[in-house]
């Protein structure tokens, strides 16, 4: 049997015995009633525990609109012509609205950039600009101790709409919601604070209730305030295929529901082997991105067993903060104690990676230098064919294998 798996703009190819693979994990298949900017619209029509926006007096006020980043595959520039009608039936007047580019910990946009995101009728529209970790004022602070730090321009406005899609986050358990706020506008301080919970075994994918992150960010969202959320969920193409307006949980609750339904996956058991891939490109340009899909990947291999993480990476590591704890660490073990004693953004994506390692090995297919690979604590492999061939070695001819092509979407979850 032949598999294929994004890598860059190409593909890797294995030829496997059918017998041996459990099963190929893509979304589920499920219709969608609307997509884009229909969907879009239908959602701000039929909000979820709230009234639709142009219901509204928002006359005067300051409205900030929080929106993702160009590191988010989030099609602001679908939403934001429809929302700014509804808030101008509302009363809200143009020069009053500003869309906030949540950065993060990450670099500040181009205009260019801002204005592939927001769209050319929205930039047009309002004013675009990115979040200023640099400046923010302080809301308060979680019992957590979480500091409520919001950039300026959200912490000041009278009414706050926050942006997002929604996937399986690997600590917060999803993405959406009050998360724009939380790490979206917040100080580096504030989401190392946060961030730091991650090794709590509640914190993963796919988990709110009880999740110590998703809970503090949606406190961190209550404290500065939310008044309206529109979140879209995304298929593999990133094209939206369903949207949720209205309140920041009670909405953001029903489009995560929609999510399982896609790609959350049952599985009867864990598999010897699992082949994994973020797609190809831009999802693969470095390990920092394609960590997302190792990360879901360790929830479908036994322990003891081996998951082949297949990504280009042309771009090599994606942060320095990431290669220095791993290029540093005496072991993989040592990343995972590091992580309960010193978080640091960056530092937290090499301890998740020593946190898999601890029960699986990662044989990783990519462009990057073997001997720096072996570095980090990968077996470095020129094509998934080689890499699957030493595993089914490993293992022995009754191996089972689990192929994950999206693997940054697909979340398995098995029975036992």
């Amino acid at each position: 049997m032949k598999l294929e798996f994004g890598y860059g703009t190409g593909i890797q190819e294995v030829v496997l015995p059918e017998e041996n693979l459990m099963d190929v994990l893509v979304s589920n298949d499920i219709p969608h009633e609307r997509r884009d900017e229909a969907a879009v619209l239908y959602a701000l029509e039929n909000p979820i525990g709230k009234e639709r926006l142009c219901t509204y007096d928002l006359a005067g006020k300051r409205i900030a609109i929080v929106t993702s980043d160009i590191s988010r595959p989030l099609p602001s520039y679908r939403i934001l012509p429809a929302l700014l009608d509804e808030l101008i039936k509302a009363g809200a007047e143009e020069q009053n609205i500003t869309v906030v580019l949540a950065l993060g910990s990450h670099r500040k946009h181009t205009e260019e950039e801002k204005i592939a995101l927001c769209g050319k009728e929205a930039y047009g529209r309002v004013r675009c600009i990115d979040s200023t970790p640099e400046d923010c004022v302080h809301l308060g602070t979680t019992r957590s101790g979480t500091p409520v730090d919001i950039s300026r321009a959200v912490a000041e406005a009278d009414f706050r709409i926050c942006l997002g899609n929604i996937e399986f986050h690997y600590f917060a358990g999803y993405s959406g919601g009050a998360k724009a706020i939380m790490p979206g506008v917040s100080t580096p301080e504030a989401i190392q604070a946060n961030h730091r919970m991650m090794v709590s075994p509640d914190a993963h994918a796919g988990k709110l209730e009880g999740n110590p992150i998703r809970e503090d960010i949606e406190e961190a969202g209550e404290i500065c305030g939310i008044d309206y959320i529109v979140n879209a969920v995304l298929d593999e193409h990133k094209n939206i295929v369903y949207a949720v307006a209205g309140d920041a949980t009670e909405a953001h609750r029903v489009g995560c529901r929609y999510l399982d339904r896609m790609y959350r996956k049952t599985l009867p058991s864990r598999a010897d082997i699992v082949l994994v891939s973020q797609g190809g490109a831009p999802k693969d340009a470095n390990l920092y991105q394609t960590q997302k899909a190792l990360d879901n990947a360790k929830h479908a291999v036994k322990k003891g067993g081996t998951i082949i993480l297949i990504g280009a990476c042309p771009e090599g590591m994606g942060s320095k903060k990431f290669e220095s704890w791993l290029t540093n660490a005496p072991t993989a073990h040592s990343m995972v104690e590091r992580i309960h004693k010193e978080f640091e953004l960056g530092g937290h994506k090499a301890a998740a990676i020593g946190m898999v390692l601890e029960d699986a090995d990662i044989y990783f297919v990519s462009e990057m230098d073997p001997d720096f690979v072996r570095s980090i604590f990968l077996t470095p492999f020129s094509s998934a064919q080689e890499a699957l061939d030493c595993a089914m070695n490993k293992y022995g001819k009754n191996a089972t294998v689990l192929a994950m092509p999206y693997g940054g979407a697909t979340l398995p979850m098995a029975e036992e």
